[in-house]
């Protein structure tokens, strides 16, 4: 057993108007109040973050940003700034994520300026990394995933990583129903682990927290959890039920 502590994020993605998100955050607010063994994010629509700061304010629950750009301000229409986030009371965001991988032209270059952009505001970055159904079925699970790591990381000293939480995330297993098995999904996060430990060291490995993401449920939680390179979840799709997130928080 590790002395990571788990944290269970939720990912909203592009549901719920600021009335609907204020009600789930509500519910959820008071679902978990006295969960304090575990570490709890939600990142919401851009447009719900303010209503929803005020809700958890004071509460369990930590708010993330879904995305960020890497420069401070600008001229860059349509895009949000880490210390935007960081004044609508994040204290996380999701970096590079599939679904802005796949389109919206995140490249491991982009991931890589968004994270260092991330540090530099003082928000824990999430960052995303997982292989496609075809690279899987072509046996390039670890290459794929190797190369995330190596190009989104680059240039970061073992400090720095030390700041990050990364996720795995099967992208066939995202919002499909289908999940990677136990074995599977710790095959490639003990994988990720070690990967970190040759770029950062051992304190970095063994502190770094990687998620598990691609259709996590009440269901299927504890078995995932009982992996040890397992560290907690990034949950779509149950993380729109305040009861069924809930009952995740709680594996």
């Amino acid at each position: 057993m590790t002395n990571r502590k788990a944290l269970i994020a939720g990912n909203w993605k592009m549901y719920k108007t600021g009335p609907q998100a204020a009600e789930l955050a509500t519910r959820l607010k008071s679902l978990v109040s006295d969960v304090t063994d575990v570490d709890i994010m939600v990142a919401p629509a851009f447009t719900a973050l303010g209503v929803v700061a005020e809700i958890l304010k004071g509460s369990v629950i930590h708010l993330g940003g879904q995305d960020l750009f890497w420069e401070v301000e600008g001229a860059y229409t349509g895009e949000i700034s880490a210390p935007m986030l960081k004044a609508a009371g994040c204290t996380y965001v999701i970096i590079g994520h599939s679904e802005r991988r796949q389109y919206f032209g995140e490249t491991n270059a982009t991931v890589n300026k968004k994270i260092r952009a991330a540090l530099l505001e003082g928000l824990i970055p999430v960052m995303c990394i997982g292989e496609s159904e075809a690279e899987r079925e072509s046996n390039q699970t670890f290459s794929v995933v190797q190369k995330q790591l190596e190009e989104g990381l680059q240039g970061l000293t073992s400090d720095e990583a030390q700041k990050l939480t990364l996720a795995y995330e099967p992208v066939w297993a995202i919002g499909t129903g289908k999940t990677a098995t136990t074995d599977q999904a710790q095959e490639v996060h003990e994988f990720i682990r070690k990967r970190v430990e040759t770029a950062f060291g051992n304190s970095v490995a063994n502190t770094i927290r990687i998620l598990y993401g691609g259709s996590v449920k009440p269901e299927n939680i504890s078995d995932l959890m009982a992996m040890a390179d397992i560290d907690g979840a990034l949950v779509g799709g149950a993380s729109l039920d305040a009861d069924s997130f809930a009952a995740i928080v709680r594996f």
